[in-house]
C-alpha cells in the first residue's frame, strides 16, 4: 500500500515483477538457439551458385562447340546469351531471401522468353512455334527453331527436366504474372487429353499443307504471320483459360501441346526435386504452392524423387519448405510416376 495515498502501490510492484525480454535468460536462449539452427541451415554461398554455375558452363559449352564446328558465331552469341541469362536468373533466385526468390525466376524468364519471342521470333522472322519446327523438319533446313526444340525440349529434357517451362517459356513468362499462383488441382477427367489433341492438330495442319496443297513458306513476312497467329491463339487461351480455373498454369495443364514432348523426353530427366524423408513433416506447403499441383510429399515420403512429369523445376517447393527439406538432386531414376491433385467434384 501506498502510505500517503492508501491505494496499492501498482508502480512498484510492476517495477519488481517486469523482466525485459533482453534480461530475460530463458528468451535469449531461445532465441539463441533459433539463430543457431538457421545458421546451420543457411547454405554456404558458394553452395548455392554450384547450379546455376552448372548451367552457366553448360550452355557456354555447347555455345563454342556449335561455333567450332560450323563457324557461325551466331551460335556462340545464342547460347551463350540464352546460358548467361539462366545463370544469372537462378543465381539471383539461389541468393535472394526466400521471399524474393521468385523475382529470380521471373528475371530468367524475361531475359529467355523476351529474347526468344522479341529477337529471334519478331525481329529475325523465325517461326518458333511448333508449326514452324515441323515446317522446318520437313524442308530439310536447320534452323534456330530446330535447334530449340531438339535442345530445349528434346535431349534437354533428358538433364534439365522440364526447366524450359519453368524458367524460359514465353508464354508462361505472362501467365505466372497473374494472380492465381495457389490453385485447387486439376479437373479431374479426361480435359488433360486435349493437349495431346492439340498436338496431333498442329502436326496434321502443317502435314495437310505440306503434302495435300504443296505449301511451302514463301518470305520470311510468312514465319513471321504463323508466328503471330500462333501467338495469338496461344495467349487468346491461356489467359482466359488461367481466370476461368483460377489457375495461372491451367493453359500448360490441359492445352499446350508442347508439353507431349517434354513429357516423353523429361521421364529420364538426371535433375529432379528430392528430399529427406526423415525431415519431412507432411505439412502440405510445398504441394499447396505448386502451380503444376503435384503432391510432392508421397515421393519423399516414399524414399523418391519428384518423378512426376508434370514438374517444371520452377523450384517454388524448395523455397516454400519451412523445413528446407526439399533441393534438386542429381541422380538416375525413371519418371512417370504421376500424383497429381485433383479438384473436388
Amino acid at each position: 500500500m501506498c502510505p500517503r495515498s492508501g491505494l496499492p502501490d501498482v508502480g512498484l510492484t510492476f517495477f519488481y515483477s517486469y523482466k525485459p525480454e533482453f534480461l530475460n535468460p530463458e528468451k535469449l536462449e531461445q532465441e539463441t538457439i533459433s539463430r543457431m539452427d538457421m545458421r546451420k541451415k543457411e547454405k554456404p554461398v558458394l553452395q548455392k551458385i554450384i547450379f546455376p554455375a552448372t548451367m552457366l558452363i553448360t550452355f557456354w559449352t555447347l555455345a563454342i562447340v556449335l561455333w567450332q564446328s560450323t563457324q557461325h558465331l551466331f551460335l556462340l552469341f545464342n547460347f551463350g546469351y540464352i546460358g548467361s541469362s539462366l545463370g544469372f536468373g537462378i543465381g539471383l533466385y539461389s541468393l535472394l531471401p526466400r521471399k524474393r526468390k521468385p523475382f529470380g525466376r521471373k528475371v530468367a524468364q524475361f531475359l529467355v522468353g523476351g529474347y526468344m519471342l522479341g529477337f529471334l521470333g519478331l525481329f529475325a522472322c523465325e517461326n518458333m512455334q511448333i508449326e514452324g519446327f515441323f515446317f522446318y523438319l520437313l524442308s530439310g533446313f536447320f534452323a534456330g527453331a530446330i535447334m530449340h526444340y531438339l535442345i530445349a525440349k528434346g535431349f534437354g529434357p533428358a538433364l534439365f527436366n522440364r526447366g524450359w517451362c519453368g524458367w524460359a517459356c514465353w508464354t508462361a513468362m505472362v501467365l505466372d504474372l497473374l494472380p492465381f499462383t495457389r490453385n485447387s488441382g486439376w479437373v479431374p477427367g479426361k480435359l488433360r487429353w486435349l493437349r495431346f489433341g492439340f498436338f496431333a492438330f498442329s502436326l496434321g495442319l502443317v502435314l495437310v499443307l505440306w503434302f495435300g496443297f504443296g505449301y511451302r513458306y514463301q518470305s520470311k513476312t510468312t514465319e513471321l504471320y504463323w508466328l503471330l497467329v500462333g501467338n495469338a491463339v496461344y495467349y487468346g487461351l491461356a489467359i482466359p483459360m488461367a481466370f476461368f480455373f483460377r489457375d495461372n498454369r491451367a493453359f500448360c495443364k490441359y492445352i499446350c501441346p508442347i508439353t507431349v514432348i517434354l513429357k516423353a523426353t523429361s521421364r529420364f530427366s538426371l535433375l529432379k526435386i528430392g528430399g529427406k524423408a526423415e525431415v519431412c513433416d507432411d505439412c502440405g506447403a510445398c504441394t499447396k504452392m505448386c502451380p503444376m499441383s503435384i503432391r510432392i510429399p508421397e515421393y519423399i515420403k516414399d524414399g523418391e524423387r519428384v518423378l512426376s512429369t508434370e514438374c517444371i523445376l520452377c523450384q517454388t517447393c524448395v523455397s516454400v519448405c519451412p523445413n528446407q527439406t526439399l533441393r534438386i538432386s542429381f541422380g538416375w531414376d525413371m519418371g512417370g510416376k504421376e500424383l497429381l491433385v485433383e479438384r473436388k467434384k
